[in-house]
């Protein structure tokens, strides 16, 4: 405890306890030891003195106010307490609405100004129900202005009167659902407030309180927090502008999709997600026990899906896939939505054709959407669509453009024919380029066992091309990649052994090569 006994007013008056003096070689008392305490170091006590108990005196003294303004606080939370809200029911009956909407023939806002706060007589605003979540929250004297949110759109709710003294508003915290009435108006001019529009409340009624303090959504999903408190508290940072945009921006493109493949008479299929064969190489299975068999989570849909295509033509899916990579990159995920097409009766060339047209069309229709528009502009500025015609590059060209230009892998080595281009020097050579890249043919090692080999290429065993397409985009990298199937039996036999692959769990795929007529050609496409 800090000693606040006063100081003596002279040097006589102080009583100093020196430590014992240092013994000199000779073993006398150095008399450097035993000289008295300076004028300057008293002065200096004094002042340190001095300034601890203004110190203490300013601590009790904002203790003293916060604890009146406490009683304060308690004492008008219970006069809020005996507010009892009510709604009129000699008001017009509100129009339910979400809070996004602008319709006039819905809404009419009102405008100008009144003595009243709210005015149902003629020529006025509209009054609505909404519902919400408290997204901000403030107050100004005797009004409370309150920020709702009902994944739609944002509305300005303005309280006043006992509204605004009421306990509820009082102790209100974000993220509290609620439910309010009131009379639509235009924003006064100079001010500023979601779609320039906001509701004048007349009733309004708490769904259920959030809770705040330290345990409130703004405390445990701060804008700062580190990645992987992001992570634990995903359920909470997906409110956020920012990642719920990426949501709704994925919910347009797979809308997209869906329409592009309806407009291309594509159907849609749902095939098992529990199987038991590979697809993408052993090492990335997810394997568990199926009623006493092994069974898998599948890594493609794509060999099902060409079960599908002798009856039903071109077919496509979008269902998750899952890869027990143990990497921490944007490239591997352990699960995400796979969308595969199988198209019939096609050739390399119409598949890079329709992998163009495919990609352009998604977002030309995703960006007609205006609201998905501003939320890519603000996610990412200065988006353009990709222009057509795509770059074509062979394989054999990437890795002659990767030796010209140094570019080199993770070991500071330089590519050769035959190695699995890594992700860096792809969006180094997609970048530089600066457009859309269809990187064709690679090589029969580097991809999987049921993709057609090059018939034109002269290169045999694991150095052949084989007819294989990955579309690279500047500033992401890979989007899209697609493959010509195998349709010789005898070559496809060849190929499990190759691969060390067991045919007996592909006999539904074999018998594509042996009861169905092989007179097509069958293309992947994988996102």
């Amino acid at each position: 405890m800090t000693d606040t006994t006063p100081l003596a007013e002279s040097a006589s008056e102080l009583h100093i306890t020196a430590p014992p003096a240092m013994q000199t070689p000779s073993g006398k008392p150095d008399p450097e030891d035993s000289k008295a305490p300076t004028k300057s170091a008293l002065k200096k006590a004094k002042k340190a003195q001095e300034a601890q108990e203004k110190k203490e005196a300013k601590s009790k003294e904002l203790a003293e106010q916060q604890k009146r303004e406490d009683n304060q606080r308690l004492a008008a939370l219970e006069e809020a307490k005996k507010i009892v809200i009510e709604e009129d029911s000699s008001l017009p009956k509100a129009v339910r609405i979400k809070l996004d909407e602008t319709d006039s023939k819905i809404v009419k806002l009102r405008s100008g100004v009144s003595e009243k706060d709210v005015d149902y007589s003629e020529g006025r605003g509209t009054r609505v129900r909404v519902m919400g979540r408290v997204l901000h929250l403030r107050s100004q004297k005797e009004t409370t202005f309150i920020t709702l949110r009902d994944g739609y759109g944002k509305l300005q709710c303005v309280l006043t009167g006992d509204l605004a003294k009421s306990y509820d508003v009082q102790t209100l915290t974000l993220e509290t659902s609620m439910s309010i009435c009131g009379e639509m108006w235009e924003v006064p001019p100079g001010y500023r407030a979601p779609g320039n529009r906001e509701l004048h409340a007349d009733y309004f009624k708490i769904i259920g309180k959030a809770v705040g303090d330290k345990d409130a959504v703004s405390t445990r999903a701060a804008p700062d927090a580190d990645p992987q408190t992001q992570l634990d508290n995903r359920h909470l940072f997906l409110r956020g502008d920012k990642l719920s945009g990426i949501m709704k921006t994925r919910a347009a493109v797979l809308r997209a999709i869906r329409n592009v493949y309806y407009e291309l008479r594509c159907s849609e299929i749902t095939p098992p997600c529990m199987v038991q064969t590979q697809v993408e190489g052993g090492s990335t299975l997810f394997e568990l026990k199926y009623f006493g068999e092994k069974a898998y989570l599948t890594q493609s849909s794509q060999l099902y899906l060409e079960t599908a295509t002798p009856s039903l033509g071109d077919v496509y899916c979008i269902s998750p896939s899952f890869r027990a990579e143990k990497s921490l990159t944007r490239r591997h995920l352990s699960e995400y939505t796979h969308v595969e097409a199988e198209l019939d009766f096609i050739s390399f060339e119409d598949l890079l054709d329709h992998l163009e047209l495919f990609i352009c069309r998604v977002i030309e229709l995703a960006m007609q959407d205006p609201k998905i528009a501003a939320v890519v502009e603000d996610l990412n500025p200065g988006f353009k669509p990709p222009e057509r015609p795509f770059k074509r590059m062979r394989y054999g060209e990437a890795i002659q453009w990767l030796k010209e230009n140094d570019v080199r892998d993770h070991e500071g080595k330089l590519h050769d024919f035959g190695v699995d281009i890594e992700e860096a020097a792809e969006r180094k050579m997609t970048d530089d380029i600066g457009r859309p890249i269809f990187l064709t043919h690679f090589p029969v090692e580097v991809k999987a066992f049921y993709m057609q080999k090059d018939g034109s290429d002269p290169r045999k065993g694991g150095l052949q091309g084989t007819e294989s397409v990955d579309c690279l985009m500047p500033g992401v990298g890979e989007i899209v990649g697609g493959s010509m199937r195998m349709m010789d039996y005898t070559e496809l036999m060849d190929a499990y052994k190759h691969a060390g692959l067991d045919p007996a769990p592909y006999y539904w795929y074999t018998d594509q090569r042996r009861l169905v007529c092989p007179q097509y050609v069958y293309a992947a496409l994988a996102k």
